[in-house]
């Protein structure tokens, strides 16, 4: 698509970016209405969430789960110099599959702060995730909790079932947050490479294709 396509084809008041993350996922959950939580002050506006926000959904997917997809990594608008670009801003959008937890009585919104906080580290550091990466967490992925969790990090894949879209602001990945064990952690820090964060996240799917994240997990 050139300039003058995007120009003829799209609004400047178009949200074209996100409109096409939501294409994508709604070929997934069709007409289902996700709990969607905005950003109070966008961050382009001095807010301090780099995430314009993140919408739940609720798979029945393998077990009962929800499901996290964020909206702020990638170019979300309308934006002519994003046309000839290979990725959409960053390339990617996070999610996160989250097995219900007895003390979240209501949405786990404490996931989307990890989000934030992750995503703060992008914008600010330059640096982006990509599949088979890991980063810890520095304790317990949930705080404020009287359980004793021990999902302190999280591996990145591609969603199984988003994968990755082209948008006409360029391509879009969607890499899933998967929590990681202290000792899995242990682990990828003793071999910090991609085939070895990969080989992990092989393990896990034989029981758990969509890795979903059970906070009681040891």
């Amino acid at each position: 698509m050139t300039k003058k396509e995007y120009r003829e084809t799209f609004d400047e008041e178009e949200a074209v970016g996100w409109l096409a993350i939501d294409k994508k996922v709604e070929e997934v959950y069709g007409t289902q209405n996700p709990r969607h939580y905005a950003s109070v002050l966008r961050y382009v506006l001095g807010g301090n969430d780099p995430l314009d926000g993140t919408s739940i959904y609720d798979s029945e997917k393998q077990e009962f789960h929800r499901h996290f997809v964020s909206y702020g990594m990638s170019e979300l608008y309308y934006n002519e110099d994003a046309v000839e670009s290979e990725f959409s801003r960053w390339g990617f959008e996070f999610t996160f599959r989250l097995k219900p937890f007895e003390e979240d009585e209501e949405d786990p919104v404490w996931i989307i702060e990890v989000m934030n906080n992750l995503a703060r580290y992008v914008f600010e550091s330059g640096n982006w995730f990509d599949e088979n990466h890991f980063v810890p967490a520095n304790g317990p992925i949930r705080t404020n909790t009287k359980a004793e969790i021990d999902i302190v990090g999280v591996a990145f894949t591609l969603d199984p079932e988003l994968g990755t879209i082209s948008t006409p602001n360029g391509k879009v990945s969607f890499l899933q947050m998967v929590g990681i064990t202290s000792a899995e952690l242990e682990r990828l820090k003793a071999n910090p490479t991609k085939t070895e964060v990969k080989a992990l996240l092989d393990e896990l799917r034989k029981d758990n294709p969509l890795l979903i994240t059970d906070l009681t997990r040891k």
